[in-house]
C-alpha cells in the first residue's frame, strides 16, 4: 500500500518552466523576437559617435521604405537577436560617425543595449556583438544628394 503524494505534479510543473522575472506561479510572459530587437535598435542609435544603423543595403532599403507615404522607420534594421525563455544575445551593426573613438562607442553601444533590454524586459543579455560596418564622414550624404545625375550614355 503506497501512499501518493500530490506533490509530484506541481515540482514536475515548476520544473518545466524556466525560473526568472518572466515566470511565476501565475503563469509566464514570453516577449517576441522583433521587441527584443526594437529595443536594442532604439538603444543602439541613443548612443553619440552612432550615425546609423546597419549595413548599406539594409540602409537603402530602409530610406526607400520611409519616403514611401505610411511607411515607417524600421527601428530592427541591422540587429539580430536570439531570445530563450530567460536570456538573449544580440548583433548589431552600424555605422559610426568619422572622428570618434570606434572602441568607446562599440563599448557604450553594447552597455546601452544591455541595460535597456534587462530594465524593459526583465531577459538577462548574454552577450552583444557589435560590428562597425562604415565610418560615415560629415557633408557626405548632402555631397551625394545636390550632385545633378550623370546624362544617360545610351539613349
Amino acid at each position: 500500500m503506497a501512499e501518493k503524494s500530490g506533490t509530484n505534479q506541481s515540482a514536475s510543473t515548476e520544473m518545466e518552466r524556466p525560473q526568472g522575472p518572466l515566470n511565476s506561479d501565475l503563469g509566464s510572459t514570453t516577449i517576441a523576437d522583433q521587441v527584443v530587437s526594437k529595443i536594442a535598435g532604439i538603444a543602439a542609435r541613443e548612443v553619440t559617435g552612432v550615425y546609423a544603423i546597419g549595413g548599406g543595403a539594409a540602409r537603402a532599403f530602409s530610406a526607400i521604405r520611409e519616403r514611401i507615404p505610411g511607411g515607417s522607420t524600421n527601428y530592427s534594421q541591422g540587429v539580430q537577436v536570439e531570445v530563450g525563455a530567460v536570456e538573449c544575445a544580440v548583433d548589431v551593426e552600424f555605422v559610426a560617425e568619422y572622428g570618434v573613438a570606434i572602441a568607446d562607442v562599440a563599448t557604450s553601444v553594447r552597455q546601452n543595449i544591455a541595460t535597456s533590454i534587462e530594465r524593459m524586459t526583465g531577459l538577462k543579455v548574454v552577450e552583444v556583438n557589435v560590428a562597425v560596418t562604415d565610418v560615415h564622414l560629415q557633408g557626405e550624404q548632402e555631397e551625394e544628394s545636390e550632385q545633378e545625375p550623370a546624362e544617360a550614355r545610351v539613349h
